[in-house]
């Protein structure tokens, strides 16, 4: 059983083969609705393999054939999955060959043949992400390419979590060096070790931008010890960190931030980064936020503060949380369902980020989030609808308030901001996803019928 798919990738051969073979090509193509997480890289396409997790301890394995190996033109995996007894009727290792074909000077058709033990229909899916993927992330590295961002070398706080891997992993396949900052003894040569108390003075030398991500989760219950360790891990470390850039004078420090600025509740005003500052604690927490970046923008630095709306992806989140409720049929509104949503794909958060580092029109406050908020009935039904599930179950607006406390409840459940990406639109950046329908699809697997 086999199944074929191919694309046109608007970029030389060389290029698209090469993005392949450079660190992070791995995670960028691995589906995010699958329950397979990439833990091993391989150092080759030549005769390296790569690994991935499975529930239960297993690791599907991809081993590169040598005897295939033939760059530009081609490269093919064979695909076990280890750690079974034996191997179940029927399972047998897949072969998966990748071809590049040149279409003319500037155009390449990358073609992907999967010989396995699996339908069309879960391959398809598969496949289908790998190529608008693909297609995406080489179509931003090229835009940056064309303004002179090439082989930097980038710091990145947070590089194990949603955000971080995923935005370290596309900066790897586009040439760039991402040193990781961490708070234990480096294990590895891209690590680093940041002392959130006291930095290093020389912790950011021979580093050409700083993208700061760290900071506990701010999900949970708005307990005052809650609130104290969300903001104890983000003014202070922030302000020391910004202060070490201000000294090395790091060109760019791009800081993440939260829309959680413009208060709990707007009602219908279009929030742009203009709008004043709301009420609540996460305002007042962004706002201290952001302020400790001041050091680095007094400096000189060029100073980015990315305010993120709510992220989609199946790895985290809420959609990781609500996923499982609405595949389930008991997924519903929240209240009366009138509450704003900015929201914005992962891959456009990334996609932000990394505008942040080229584009020096990029500065102060930026609105990540998609062009098209929605309520929150609206999401309800979207997400129903890509599942192929009913939203009939609304959550009684005091339900999230038993986990998360009344004020806590407030700030994220019942949260209502419509916010806009103002500052993205006046550059003309293009989001792969504007709509919700379309971002949910890519994200899930779910192709429209």
């Amino acid at each position: 059983m086999g199944i074929e798919y191919s694309s046109v990738i608007d970029l030389p051969r060389s290029e698209v083969f090469a993005w392949h073979a450079r660190p992070g090509a791995l995670s960028r193509l691995a589906p995010p609705w699958q329950p397979v997480l990439p833990r091993a890289e391989a150092d080759s396409l030549s005769d390296g393999q790569a690994v991935l997790g499975l529930p239960g301890g297993l690791r599907w394995v991809a081993r590169h054939d040598p005897h295939e190996y033939d760059p530009p033109h081609r490269f093919v995996d064979a695909v076990t999955v280890d750690g079974l007894c034996s191997l179940p009727a029927g399972l047998v290792p897949w072969r998966h060959t990748h071809d590049f074909e040149v279409v003319d000077e500037t155009h390449t058709r990358v073609v992907d043949r999967v010989d396995a033990p699996a339908p069309a229909a879960v391959l398809r899916p598969m496949l289908a992400f790998r190529h608008r993927q693909l297609a995406d992330d080489l179509a931003a590295h090229a835009r940056a390419m064309r303004s002179g961002f090439e082989a930097e070398t980038i710091a990145v706080t947070g590089a194990s979590g949603l955000v971080g891997s995923a935005l370290k992993a596309f900066l790897t396949t586009g040439g760039h060096t991402v040193l990781r900052l961490v708070r234990h003894p480096p294990r590895a040569a891209d690590e680093r070790q940041w002392d959130t108390e006291n930095p290093a003075p020389n912790l950011l030398d021979g580093v050409d931008a700083v993208v700061h991500l760290a900071g506990a989760s701010i999900a949970g219950r708005f307990t005052e010890k809650h609130k104290r360790v969300v903001a104890d891990s983000r003014i202070g470390p922030t302000r020391r960190l910004a202060e070490v850039a201000a000294r090395a004078a790091v060109p760019v420090f791009v800081s993440a931030s939260a829309i959680g600025y413009y208060g709990y509740d707007r009602g219908d005003e279009t929030l742009t980064e203009n709008a004043a500052r709301g009420d609540g604690f996460l305002a007042d927490l962004v706002d201290d936020w952001e302020d400790a970046s001041r050091p680095a923008a007094e400096s000189g630095v060029r100073v980015v503060r990315v305010r993120t709306g709510i992220v989609q992806s199946p790895r985290g989140g809420t959609l990781r949380l609500l996923r499982p409720l609405f595949a389930a049929g008991l997924g519903g509104r929240i209240g009366d369902g009138r509450q704003w949503l900015a929201w914005i794909g992962l891959d456009d958060l990334i996609d932000v980020y990394h505008r942040a580092l080229w584009d020096g029109r990029m500065s102060g406050p930026v609105n990540a989030v998609a062009p098209q908020p929605v309520r929150n009935a609206e999401y309800t039904k979207v997400l129903a609808g890509v599942l192929h599930r009913p939203a009939l179950l609304p959550v009684p607006g005091f339900g999230p308030a038993l986990l998360l406390g009344r004020e806590g409840n407030r700030e994220l459940a019942c949260a209502s901001q419509r916010a806009v990406p103002e500052r993205l639109e006046q550059v003309g950046h293009p989001f792969r996803a504007p709509g919700l329908e379309s971002a949910l699809r890519h994200l899930l697997g779910k192709s429209a019928h």
